[in-house]
């Protein structure tokens, strides 16, 4: 078969100071209040202990939910921090993620994958040139769960090496008489990492931009590219 199985130092940070000037200012006010109302209280009918009590309670509560918010906003700017250095390594290496494109070196074989969430009992991947013209058919059959890592020899339909270039596949995948929605994954050399607003993002040479859960797998050296 033409398309065969292919076997930090951790940033620290504190509480803003804004957060801790709005928490100590909060106390103040609390604090004036109770004094200003401990002082104006009818001296018949006193401040009863059990409500001065709650209004204390209610305070505490108040604040120890504010340092709280403010711990878990520091320990989810140590895990983002975190996350940019371990995705800093990843430069200059190749990664398997969702991906269609495939940069064909004549003479050499490709690498892909496909990823299926369950078993297929029918995957059939179809290749095109720049043109969009298909230029390569293949029934792979069944396969199981998981990531299938597979590897195309560069020839069309008719066992013909074609030219380097750009080429671009498709996954269509059955399994039980319904569709399986199955993932395309191609390979591409990592060029910069960024924290972006849904976490860490990988800026592949190939103008993809992924999310650091999006890898699937790491290769040791870069793919070569045209």
């Amino acid at each position: 078969m033409a398309l065969n199985a292919i076997s930090s130092p951790t940033a620290t940070s504190a509480a803003s100071p804004s957060i801790a000037s709005t928490n100590a200012e909060s106390e103040q006010r609390f604090l004036k209040l109770l004094t200003t109302q401990l002082n104006n209280q009818d001296p018949l009918n006193p401040l009863d202990n059990a409500q001065l009590t709650s209004q204390l309670a209610q305070m505490s509560t108040v604040s120890g939910i504010e340092k709280l918010n403010s711990t878990v906003e520091s320990l989810l700017a140590q895990t983002g921090s975190g996350q940019v250095l371990q995705a800093a390594g990843l430069i200059d290496r190749s990664v398997l993620a969702p991906g269609s494109n495939l940069a064909l070196q004549s003479g050499s074989a490709t690498p892909c994958a496909v990823d299926l969430p369950v078993a297929a009992t029918s995957v059939k991947v179809n290749i095109s040139n720049a043109a969009g013209q298909l230029v390569r058919s293949l029934d792979l059959g069944a396969l199981p769960p998981g990531v299938q890592t597979l590897s195309w020899d560069g020839a069309n339909d008719k066992g013909q090496a074609l030219a380097s270039g750009s080429y671009q596949f498709s996954v269509t995948a059955s399994g039980g008489g319904a569709n399986v929605a199955a993932v395309p994954l191609t390979y591409g050399n990592v060029s910069s990492v960024a924290q972006g607003p849904n976490g860490v993002a990988l800026n592949l040479a190939d103008r993809r931009v992924i999310g650091f859960s999006d890898v699937r797998s790491i290769l040791s050296a870069p793919v070569a590219s045209l």
